[in-house]
């Protein structure tokens, strides 16, 4: 049942969640250096897994995740969901289920990635709500993480500076600023080359 819920979803809303996925199984593809126990594990759970699955999670000696785009993806399909319910109820209960399906295959940001963007969505108007349900799961991530792991600055910083871009996002004033795409389509790979020579410069 859910997956017809999710089919007609697709179908009625056109091309942005298909474009979603179809950019989630192409950045999934291939399998890096996967330990041959995970590869065997997966191999085994039949044709679906090994030829579908297995293609599109990223494996590491340390994690086994699905990329960003199954995030987007999933949250795309929270906010349609919940826009189609009639009964806001089982609508929080399908945003919560999707979520908690991103936590459980480990997308990138998982039930946080997910919650933020139906926040940013459901509250797009009233921006101090937005704002307080945004601090709020913030506080719900961080929290538990320095309790555990008690590093209490570093998630403390961490949460800080996941929180900080909120000033910026509330006095957005919804008009489109300075023609600056290709700046910003440079900025991305010139700053992780930058920050590698850093790194291999002073210290590896």
């Amino acid at each position: 049942m859910p997956f017809i819920v999710v089919f007609q979803i697709l179908i009625m809303w056109g091309e942005l969640p298909f474009l979603f996925l179809l950019l989630a199984l192409v950045k999934g593809m291939p399998i890096p250096k996967a330990k041959p126990i995970i590869a065997s594990v997966y191999s085994c759970l039949g044709l679906f897994h090994k030829y579908l699955l297995c293609g599109l999670i990223r494996c590491s000696e340390q994690t086994l995740g699905l990329n960003i785009f199954f995030t987007l993806f999933l949250g795309l399909l929270a906010i349609i969901g919940y826009e189609q319910c009639k009964n806001k109820g089982i609508g929080i209960l399908l945003v919560a289920s999707l979520a908690l399906t991103a936590d459980f295959f480990k997308t990138d940001y998982g039930y946080f990635g997910v919650l933020m963007i139906f926040i940013f969505h459901i509250f797009k108007e009233k921006k101090w709500l937005m704002n307080l349900s945004y601090i709020g799961l913030c506080l719900v991530k961080y929290i538990p993480l320095a309790l555990t792991t008690r590093l209490y600055f570093e998630y403390g910083l961490l949460c800080a500076c996941t929180i900080l871009p909120l000033i910026l996002i509330h006095f957005y004033n919804g008009e489109k600023g300075p023609n600056m795409k290709y700046a910003l389509y440079t900025f991305y790979p010139v700053h992780l080359i930058l920050l590698y020579v850093f790194h291999t410069l002073f210290i590896v």
